[in-house]
């Protein structure tokens, strides 16, 4: 089986006009793709931003020629279809096509972050098994990375870690791989408690990790907190997430563009002592211990 994929960059106010027109020539799916490499972070609670200029991608079937399917698209647009525009995709086994980008991955130390289906390169290393799923965080994007490398170079021993927007549970179940006695998970999105209890089940962790939407949290102090979202958030919740932490407790914050790195640390400069930043690309972890009461 095959199908065939076109391509349309287009500005956003003419979406809807050409999604119907894609449907009407029959996609059997559309994406949305950045033309133009436009940031969009941060978006306002019940906001659905979208990029000026987008490259619309339609799926259709593989079973209609392409000059006719050329031809129901130039009409259903009102504009000539040029060839490139069109691509005819062969099957393949889709399930095991992302499996190619997703590999073991070390984060120093003994820590490594293996997919289900690889053999760890060091079977006796601190393996975490996980897999690309809905929940965000695998340790591909810098900002995990980050997190995970401090995680592999501290001594979490018999310490109590929060994961405060914890996504998929990877540094929650990372820190008790490590030594951590007890982990707390939570995070807005139900779809993120569930993907971390799963990640907690296959690593057999489970028992020793405690996850919660945010009104269900219980009063608790943990002697690591990490956070890591982005910077709007870690400005607004900071009263909260210290409120979490006990004192002396090492608090990591990750998700910061390191443009806001200087601006993060003068907010928390008043209640975390010795912060340091760590940059990864356009990117960095600020860390630091709490010393004051709130």
């Amino acid at each position: 089986m095959a199908w065939w994929q076109f391509r349309l960059a287009t500005d956003a106010q003419q979406l809807d006009d050409l999604e119907a027109a894609f449907f009407v020539c029959g996609a059997l799916s559309i994406s949305l793709i950045d033309a133009e490499d436009q940031p969009i972070l941060e978006p306002a609670p019940g906001e659905m931003p979208i990029w000026d200029r987008v490259i619309m991608v339609g799926l259709f079937s593989g079973d209609e020629s392409e000059s006719a399917l050329a031809k129901a698209l130039s009409i259903a647009l009102e504009r000539p279809i040029e060839a490139s525009q069109l691509e005819r995709l062969e099957d393949q086994a889709w399930e095991r096509a992302w499996m190619a980008d997703f590999k073991p991955m070390h984060f120093g130390g003994e820590l490594w972050v293996v997919p289900s289906y690889a053999e760890p390169p060091q079977p006796n290393a601190t393996n975490l098994r996980l897999d690309p799923g809905l929940a965000f965080g695998s340790g591909t994007h810098n900002t995990t990375a980050l997190c995970l490398r401090w995680l592999a170079n501290a001594d979490l021993n018999g310490k109590t870690v929060l994961d405060f927007g914890c996504g998929s549970g990877v540094l929650a179940v990372a820190a008790l791989l490590l030594g951590a006695d007890r982990a707390i998970g939570t995070d807005i999105d139900p779809q993120a408690i569930t993907a971390s209890n799963d990640n907690a089940l296959t690593n057999g962790v489970a028992e020793r990790l405690e996850l919660y939407l945010p009104e269900d949290m219980p009063a608790t102090q943990a002697e690591v907190v990490l956070a890591n979202i982005l910077f709007e958030p870690l400005r607004e919740l900071r009263d909260v997430l210290l409120s979490y932490a006990a004192p002396g407790a090492h608090v990591v914050l990750s998700g910061v563009l390191d443009s806001q790195a200087d601006d993060l640390k003068a907010h928390y400069s008043p209640v975390l002592d010795d912060i340091e930043l760590v940059i990864d690309g356009d990117w960095c972890m600020l860390s630091g211990f709490r010393h004051s009461p709130l």
